[in-house]
């Protein structure tokens, strides 16, 4: 890389170079070492005799005993002062260089700024003492007197607001005015009252001073912190606008470093950057790459024992155990490389832009950063992390155990075996895969039918209690939304009890119908019950989604319809069913893929049953669906491996089949 002609500061302007030894080496002028060149030697000289010169004045500011009062103000006057002391040399040397021309206009900065915040703090401080004063030589005849004034005042404002809401009051018995207008009339004579009343205590001249000294104080406070906050803003848009020069001429100092986060940003001259960079450095080499290869494990090998699953190990070994810790160990490693890259392309951007002229960021335009652009990543980088481990690892995990051979007889330690629990439910071959296609055909019919009604039944009862002909809408509402607020399980254990043999539901089928029903002991009947059951539990949430939307369309698209002659069936299908739908269409979505893993239903209403061990062994029943399988295979069973490998599949399913809904309703088209 070869050096540019031209300089550019962060907003992009072009300045010229003025380097000396730099214009000539991209003129070939090579007569002069880099040591001896002339230039050279007046930026050496240049920085020493600023070191010099700061150290003394330093000294000198120091050494004056002078106190200005706070700490704050004191630290103020010695940079005052310093500033004043080298404003001759940066003025007689800001030509030399770019950083000897940042040195001249932050001096200047210094020399205009820090006199106007030390004046405005005195100003404040002496209406302060001002305000004490005439406190201190408040006497209490003259607070006996105005106290008295202000009894009277309040009195007459008493009568008047008195004789206010008599008026008032009388107006609204003669017929004058509505209610609404009287209640609203009276609410701001009572307002305008207590205004009033408030405006006459800060006549009383105690109370008036010692608020005007509380404002003081938290002026004088807040003040200093947003004139320092401006001079911060100041010397980084003075930074931003004057551009740096090095004799660098690629970026080797990130690309040597890169082994070690942080050393880059110290070698910018980010040091607080470096710091929070080091501290990752720390978690890479004492905590992840040392997990990685097994040190720190409760019982595994790190990444080894991902491959090795214990297989040789010691007798109390678990195979589960080196495979979560294999995980662990793969996370900390990307976690790692993460923060490698992160920090690299940090200090070799900030290196790359210092090659072209561009300042690095000061640490108050870092935190500044931080606070806009890198917000959204500093509040997300928590939440991420906890995903990582409380989701994201479970769900590899899970992933991984499918393609072992983790059964009753594997619990201990099993092994890799590809493809095989994936191959054996494909075929529907033994003990824990016959069922599967039965079961994966149940679930269909069971999602699709439940989902369906409930969602059918919230649309029909949404539309009856909006109908303006409808009376007694409150009551309706309540009665419909009663199974969304009534905990599920009380519901399916109720309707449980109620549809066994000898259950109030069934005896009384039974006594009208003529018709002998054994609801939880016949597949249909009970796949029958558990649909309308479901269909009863879900209609309240559509019904509570879609009366918001019905309530939200504007009665003049209706209006318009009616004068083009539509009928009541031709408004429901062309402006109520479209415009419910593109509100609702996600939640709809959601409806489905929640019914096809709804666990509690299965579970609590039969159990699974009836049971048909000639069809699904003795593993599932005749109305579990995928979910209750899944958990009866991996906690009742101890088929783990079959367990993970089919939720897999119901996994990979629902996410393909709720993204094509997505993308195909309305709501995510256009927005």
């Amino acid at each position: 890389m070869t050096y540019e002609k031209n300089l550019y500061d962060r907003r992009g302007q072009t300045y010229p170079r003025k380097n000396q030894y730099i214009i000539d080496q991209i003129e070939g002028n090579n007569k002069y070492s880099k040591a001896d060149h002339p230039y050279n030697k007046k930026v050496k000289e240049y920085k020493e005799e600023k070191k010099k010169l700061l150290d003394q004045a330093i000294k000198e500011a120091v050494k004056d005993n002078s106190s200005h009062g706070e700490k704050y103000l004191n630290q103020l006057h010695q940079k005052s002062q310093i500033a004043s002391k080298m404003k001759d040399f940066y003025e007689a040397n800001k030509e030399l260089s770019y950083d000897s021309l940042l040195d001249y206009k932050l001096n200047e900065l210094d020399l205009t700024a820090i006199p106007e915040i030390i004046k405005h703090d005195s100003y404040l401080k002496d209406q302060l003492a001002n305000a004490n004063e005439r406190l201190a030589n408040l006497t209490d005849d003259r607070i006996k007197a105005e106290s008295k004034l202000i009894e009277e005042d309040r009195a007459t404002l008493k009568e008047k607001y008195d004789k206010d809401l008599k008026d008032l009051e009388k107006s609204f018995k003669e017929g004058l005015i509505s209610k609404k207008a009287y209640k609203a009339t009276k609410e701001q004579l009572k307002q305008k009252f207590k205004d009033q009343n408030l405006k006459i205590d800060y006549r009383n001249p105690e109370k008036s001073i010692k608020e005007e000294i509380d404002s003081l104080k938290y002026k004088i406070k807040q003040d200093y912190k947003h004139s320092m906050k401006i001079l911060e803003e100041d010397r980084s848009d003075i930074r931003r606008r004057t551009p740096v020069e090095v004799e660098n001429q690629s970026a080797i100092k990130s690309i040597l470093s890169a082994p070690i986060p942080g050393l880059g940003q110290l070698l910018n001259g980010q040091w607080q950057k470096a710091i929070m960079f080091f501290l990752g450095a720390l978690f890479i080499y004492l905590i992840a790459l040392p997990y990685a290869l097994g040190f720190g494990n409760y019982q595994g090998q790190g990444i080894a024992g991902l491959v090795s699953l214990a297989q040789g190990g010691k007798r109390l070994d678990r195979s589960i155990i080196f495979m979560i810790e294999g995980v662990l160990a793969i996370v900390f490693v990307v976690l790692a490389m993460a923060i490698y890259v992160f920090s690299f392309k940090d200090a070799h951007k900030t290196e790359k832009d210092q090659l072209k002229g561009i300042r690095p960021n000061s640490f108050f335009e870092t935190k500044k950063m931080m606070r806009t652009d890198g917000f959204p990543y500093l509040i997300s980088t928590p939440a991420l992390l906890v995903i990582i481990f409380i989701v994201m690892v479970p769900i590899i995990t899970a992933i991984l155990i499918s393609f072992t051979n983790m059964d009753p007889q594997h619990q201990n330690k099993f092994e890799w075996i590809g493809l095989n629990n994936y191959l054996t439910i494909a075929k529907g071959q033994g003990i824990a895969g016959k069922a599967f296609w039965h079961i994966f055909a149940w679930t269909i019919i069971w999602t699709l039918g439940a989902s369906t009604l409930a969602i059918v039944l919230g649309f029909v009862f949404a539309l009856m209690v909006n109908n303006e002909r409808i009376k007694a809408k409150k009551v309706f509402r309540t009665v419909y939304l009663l199974p969304w607020a009534i905990p599920a399980f009380i519901t399916i254990m109720f309707f449980s009890i109620m549809t066994s043999r000898g259950g109030v539901i069934t005896e009384a089928i039974n006594s009208v119908f003529n018709v002998s029903l054994d609801i939880k002991n016949n597949t249909v009947q009970t796949r029958t019950a558990l649909i309308l059951l479901q269909g009863w539990l879900g209609h309240s949430y559509i019904f509570l989604l879609t009366t918001g939307v019905l309530q939200a369309i504007p009665k003049d698209l209706y209006e318009a319809a009616s004068i083009d002659g539509a009928t009541g069936w031709q408004a429901t299908a062309k402006i109520t069913i479209p415009l419910v739908l593109f509100q609702i269409a996600p939640m709809l979505i959601n409806q489905y893929t929640f019914n096809f893993n709804n666990f509690s239903i299965i579970y609590l209403f039969n159990g699974g049953g009836p049971f048909n061990p000639q069809v699904y062994g003795n593993l599932a029943g005749s109305s579990d669906i995928l979910i209750s399988y899944i958990y009866n295979l991996t906690m009742n069973s101890q088929y783990q491996a079959i367990g993970a490998a089919i939720t897999v599949f119901i996994s990979i399913l629902l996410i393909v089949i709720s993204f094509i809904g997505y993308m195909k309703s309305s709501a995510f088209k256009e927005y």
